[in-house]
């Protein structure tokens, strides 16, 4: 699957994450999954419904989502954070 990082998504990963590098270290490992299958087991990759809906979501860690959005083949990258973060908008 190719990937690409909106504008807002690469803003929110530097303000939530720069500090943080177990966090980045696993976004990447969990990227790298992602791009070869993403449906990986390991992911927990989900639709998302209600004001979501048309967007997907995996997990990076415990409680850390990746919210996307898939055109024309490609994954696009909108939004990481906590559950919270991602949901409680």
């Amino acid at each position: 699957m190719k990937v690409e990082f909106t504008h807002e998504f690469v803003k929110i990963y530097k303000k939530r994450f720069s500090n943080k590098p177990n966090v980045k270290l696993r976004f990447e490992e969990k990227l790298r999954l992602f791009v070869v299958n993403e449906n990986d087991p390991i992911l927990k990759n989900h639709a998302l419904g209600k004001k979501m809906l048309g967007k997907h979501a995996f997990s990076v860690t415990g409680d850390i989502r990746v919210v996307y959005y898939i055109h024309k083949n490609i994954a696009y990258f909108v939004d990481i954070g906590t559950h919270n973060q991602v949901y409680g908008k």
